[in-house]
């Protein structure tokens, strides 16, 4: 944990850097340019870490170090050790889904029932809005078929976790915030590829039931078992604080695993040329039992109390999505050349359109001020690890994946801007959870 007084050094390390590379550019001397610009992110992202109020900037200006990095030695993250880090991707976004299924509970999808009206019409303005509006980008930017196809995919897919983030910052409603993230994640294994065989299909082949399929696996069987997990690490009751039962948790997962892994067929499903593979699966039950395991050790034997889970989920996702970022830029680092400025001005615009009528429209539509906010926030904002995970497995396009690279960074930034504003202007109506929402 970097406290606040130790951070003040990163700050001089950040400001030594940019002196450096300042006087580079002056006098022209560049060759080592790029080694300085990844040292001053990196002291940057830890001297917002060590401060709270500038602790939601840290994420992405930890991106802007990997990206930095990717593109002055691309072939660093091309692969490592013989492994090819394309082929890691996926595993890393079931990861990160998971983490999200350990913060969501049964009561988040059957809130949908008490607060019906601002769940369907966030759940509408995001697979409507978002969508058309980056269809629109595609064309109106006039970017190649591949990367076109990537515009189309990041408005195509669901809210993401930080949409939860930012609400909580915001001061919005932060369960309606993550059952609208809840449902339009169920709903994105028809909902992303229906817009992308639609839009995206004009510019690129799309193949629906491939890309639904990928998203069961990379994205809903991850989340189901995080659910599983969500109820280990914080069910009621003496039966998941026994060491007994988490040992037989453990090694049933870990026997499940190994048996789907053997024995089981590596298409589980299959329909016409696409198919649901099983690799989620055995992901999934693996890390059943190794939140049993941690439980087991942290919870049991040493006694430990504290939501350790919740220091370490956030810690392993920044550094996965990172990861993700920093292979796809390297694959992409020409294209990234040529269409950087564009994309980054699309990334704005579709960004802020989607914070523009997610408010409006749950105006017009008569929501009270703190669903405004909420829906405003959780359209605005979408899902780019699952889209960048969907371009290179699916779309198999490094270049398509560059939309979400980008998209994904800007709307944290956005995301933060927006909710310190709304934090500091008081709301002109209470929140109301289960009561009426107009």
């Amino acid at each position: 944990m970097i406290t606040k007084s130790f951070s003040r050094y990163f700050r001089y390390g950040f400001l030594i850097c940019l002196a450096a590379a300042v006087v580079m550019l002056a006098t022209g001397y560049r060759a080592a340019l790029g080694p300085v610009i990844i040292v001053l992110f990196a002291c940057l992202a830890l001297y917002f870490t060590g401060n709270p109020s500038l602790a939601t900037f840290a994420f992405t200006v930890w991106v802007f170090a990997f990206v930095a990095a990717s593109m002055v030695y691309p072939a660093a993250f091309m692969t490592w050790f013989g492994l090819d880090l394309g082929l890691t991707i996926v595993p890393l976004i079931q990861i990160i889904m998971f983490g999200m299924g350990t913060t969501l509970s049964l009561a988040d999808f059957v809130r949908v029932f008490k607060m019906p009206w601002p769940v369907f019409v966030g759940f509408v303005l995001q697979y409507s809005v978002m969508p058309l509006v980056g269809f629109t980008l595609a064309k109106a930017f006039g970017f190649d078929a591949q990367i076109a196809a990537g515009v189309v995919l990041i408005g195509s897919a669901p809210g993401g976790v930080a949409s939860n983030v930012m609400t909580y910052l915001a001061g919005g409603d932060v369960p309606l915030s993550v059952t609208m993230t809840s449902c339009s994640t169920l709903a994105s294994p028809v909902m992303t590829p229906f817009w992308m065989k639609v839009l995206a299909g004009q510019f690129v082949p799309v193949n629906f039931f491939e890309m639904m399929f990928s998203i069961i696996n990379m994205i809903i069987v991850p989340i189901v078992a995080g659910l599983v997990a969500n109820r280990i690490l914080y069910g009621r009751g003496e039966t998941f604080q026994r060491g007994a039962t988490l040992s037989l948790i453990a090694a049933a997962g870990i026997l499940l695993a190994v048996g789907v892994g053997l024995f089981a067929p590596t298409a589980i499903i299959t329909w016409g040329n696409a198919s649901l593979q099983k690799d989620g699966f055995i992901v999934g039950l693996l890390l059943i039992s190794l939140v049993a395991l941690a439980k087991l050790v942290i919870g049991v034997w040493l006694k430990r109390r504290e939501n350790w889970m919740d220091k370490t989920l956030p810690m392993v996702s920044m550094t996965g999505i990172c990861l993700i970022i920093a292979v796809i830029t390297a694959r992409s680092r020409d294209d990234l050349m040529k269409v950087g400025p564009a994309l980054i001005g699309a990334a704005m615009i579709h960004n802020t359109v989607g914070y523009l009528l997610g408010y409006w429209l749950a105006r017009l539509v008569r929501l009270n001020e703190i669903a405004c906010r909420t829906i405003a926030i959780e359209v605005g904002m979408q899902n780019g690890g699952m889209a960048s995970a969907l371009a290179m497995k699916v779309l198999r396009s490094p270049q398509a994946a560059l939309a979400p690279a980008i998209f994904g960074p800007w709307m944290n930034v956005s995301g933060s801007i927006l909710a310190t504003w709304w934090r500091r202007k008081p709301l002109t109506s209470v929140p109301s959870l289960e009561g009426d929402t107009k």
